[in-house]
């Protein structure tokens, strides 16, 4: 059995009017260089961020919330920056913006699972305590 890895995650915010600085999580990212590991997972309650920001373009929304998992996954399909090695790419995911999808600053743990971490963080950030959110679409 391996001992456990250090991992970085940050936490996905949809921020539809940044000079306002008002967000709502629904996500996460987890890099961990020891398993080789670079994932997202999103769950987006469309009704709980239409209920804060009922003029929001939700489908803007998932198409960059999409381009997040596809540079997670890395390849082609996710242009240049999905070329990228993995570490250059977690940069670039956490680098700070000033855009409707934005990250949290960089936290550090240690896991012996990636996946499950990400999910550990998915319940502990996003989701709301005591109840699974209904319709959410997750992609790691």
């Amino acid at each position: 059995m391996r001992a456990p890895a250090s991992f970085d995650y940050a936490v996905v915010r949809v921020v539809p009017r940044v000079e306002r600085e008002e967000f709502v999580n629904v996500g996460a990212i987890v890099f961990c260089p020891d398993h080789d590991f670079l994932a997202s997972a999103i769950e987006l309650d469309v009704a709980r961020l239409t209920c804060l920001f009922p003029d929001v373009d939700v489908e803007l929304v998932r198409q960059h919330l999409e381009a997040l998992r596809l540079v997670c996954a890395g390849g082609a399909g996710a242009g240049p920056i999905g070329l990228l090695p993995l570490r250059e790419r977690w940069h670039w995911l956490v680098a700070p913006r000033s855009t409707i999808i934005q990250t949290s600053a960089p936290h550090v743990g240690l896991c012996d699972d990636p996946a499950k971490a990400l999910e550990r963080l998915l319940d502990a950030n996003v989701r709301p305590p005591g109840r699974p959110i209904a319709g959410s679409a997750s992609s790691a």
